[in-house]
């Protein structure tokens, strides 16, 4: 019976795709329909354009170009966004008087919209650090939250045993601090990736910096090229899942060796 769970192994992933493209296919064609094949390009391309607008734009040096600036410029704003967020985490924890003078300010970092941090910055930066910086402002209150949850959850007594056995700061730390936190970790890392992504893309749509996914996409619906546009859009969603899903696998198996 091996040979029947293997087909189903391979169609339990594709038929959602495969179920939202053909949502696609009709709708394309009911708006090409709809306008008599005039100009169907321009509002919903069929599949298959944008299939080969993907194509096209992979096979050019210019794609990956851009791929990688953006991946470098966020991933530069996520560690930073990680290591200042983890800072203040320890710090508002750690003292009382630093708890009430950061933490509304990471308060309203968090609740402030992104548009008006990226014109704020773009004012005092030039536009290809903009990225970078939105996006170590969007992760920042993410990791401050969940670190700052984590540290307030461990266990006194473990902390009273620590200094008991006269435990050095790094060893109760590593002893007790992290194996606690290693939810919060996990969840504070994959919530910024993502959050980290979008919002650096979005800096990039507003400031165009070269190269970038934003600045493509800007100039795309500026030129109404719209199967370009959904290329790019799909890059765009592509690469944060794939991202994610290998942040989540390392975290996993990194986790995995915390406990041991």
């Amino acid at each position: 019976m091996g040979w029947i769970k293997y087909p189903k192994k391979l169609i339990c992933p594709l038929l959602p795709p495969a179920f939202w493209l053909g949502v696609w296919q009709v709708c394309a064609f009911w708006v090409d329909r709809r306008l008599d094949g005039k100009g169907n390009e321009l509002q919903l391309p069929y599949p298959i354009s944008v299939w080969k607008a993907l194509v096209h734009l992979v096979g050019t040096e210019e794609f990956w170009a851009t791929v990688l600036t953006s991946l470098g410029r966020i991933a530069l704003g996520l560690t930073w966004g990680v290591l200042i967020g983890a800072a203040l985490a320890v710090l508002t924890c750690s003292s009382r008087w630093c708890d009430r003078l950061l933490s509304p300010a990471v308060r309203v970092v968090r609740a402030a919209p992104v548009a008006s941090f990226i014109l704020l910055v773009l004012l005092w930066t030039g536009r290809n650090t903009v990225p970078a910086v939105i996006s170590a402002m969007m992760v920042i209150p993410v990791v401050w939250d969940n670190l700052s949850r984590g540290i307030q959850a461990v266990d006194p007594k473990l902390l009273e045993l620590a200094k008991c056995y006269r435990f050095t700061k790094i060893k109760t730390a590593a002893l007790i601090y992290l194996p606690a936190l290693r939810p919060y970790i996990l969840t504070a890392l994959t919530t910024a990736t993502g959050l980290a992504w979008k919002s650096g893309v979005a800096a990039e749509v507003l400031c165009l910096p070269e190269p970038s996914l934003g600045q493509r996409i800007y100039y795309t619906k500026y030129y109404l090229d719209i199967p370009e546009l959904f290329a790019w859009t799909a890059v765009t969603v592509a690469l944060s899942m794939v991202l994610e899903r290998l942040l989540r696998a390392c975290l996993a198996r990194w986790g995995r060796g915390w406990g041991t």
